[in-house]
């Protein structure tokens, strides 16, 4: 059974979140804030955190940090929680090593897909083989934009924006993760298609995985 936290400072929210998580067959512990929800991290080794940005006692940004510098942190997956009016703080949280965020509020559905979506890019990757090893046939690394750069021809911004539409980002994601307007990554996107000649972010999404899953280098 995969153990998840979720760290958020409002209780309706929380017993939602353990609610639904629950439901699902995941084993979830909470916390109500920045000390508890780090704590609770590092003594429960989860294999999943979600976690709000704004608490008391420090923001998870900081929490993150803290987390992501001790060993047991380096390498689980952390979703951050975060309201529409926080949203130019994202790109700090994924800088900080955030893997997703979901933007309140959100559905049950988002939720889940939120949650599978990074458990099985963990299993896929192969937890514990080392931070240097290389994915599994048909799995996906998306720890760097750079191998999207090398082996498509495209800028290091063309490469970030491509990152974040090959799992799953809408335009508007990719500005806030990015810290760009919304017609910058539309006219990324535009050299993109372009350079690769194609049409469309499916043809686009799909290029990136072929590069990000090592069939294509």
């Amino acid at each position: 059974m995969k153990k998840i936290l979720v760290i958020e400072d409002n209780p309706r929210i929380l017993r939602s979140v353990e609610t639904i998580l629950s439901m699902e067959g995941f084993e979830v512990t909470g916390a109500s804030d920045g000390p508890s929800g780090l704590d609770a991290a590092l003594r429960g080794l989860p294999d999943l955190v979600v976690c709000d940005v704004m608490m008391p006692g420090f923001d998870g940004h900081e929490l993150l940090r803290r987390f992501r510098a001790e060993p047991a942190g380096k390498r689980t997956p952390f979703i951050f929680v975060t309201a529409r009016a926080e949203r130019a703080d994202l790109r700090a949280g994924m800088d900080l090593g955030a893997d997703d965020y979901l933007t309140k509020p959100f559905t049950r559905e988002e939720l889940l897909a939120a949650v599978r979506a990074r458990l099985e890019r963990v299993e896929a990757m192969g937890a514990g083989a080392g931070a240097g090893a290389a994915p599994a046939a048909g799995s996906f690394d998306f720890r760097s934009p750079q191998p999207l750069e090398a082996a498509l021809g495209i800028t290091p911004r063309e490469a970030e924006v491509l990152l974040w539409v090959a799992q799953g980002k809408s335009n508007a994601d990719v500005a806030g993760i990015l810290g760009m307007a919304e017609k910058t990554v539309k006219k990324h996107l535009g050299n993109i298609f372009e350079k690769l000649g194609i049409e469309g972010r499916n043809a686009a999404t799909v290029a990136a995985l072929e590069v990000l899953s090592g069939r294509r280098g």
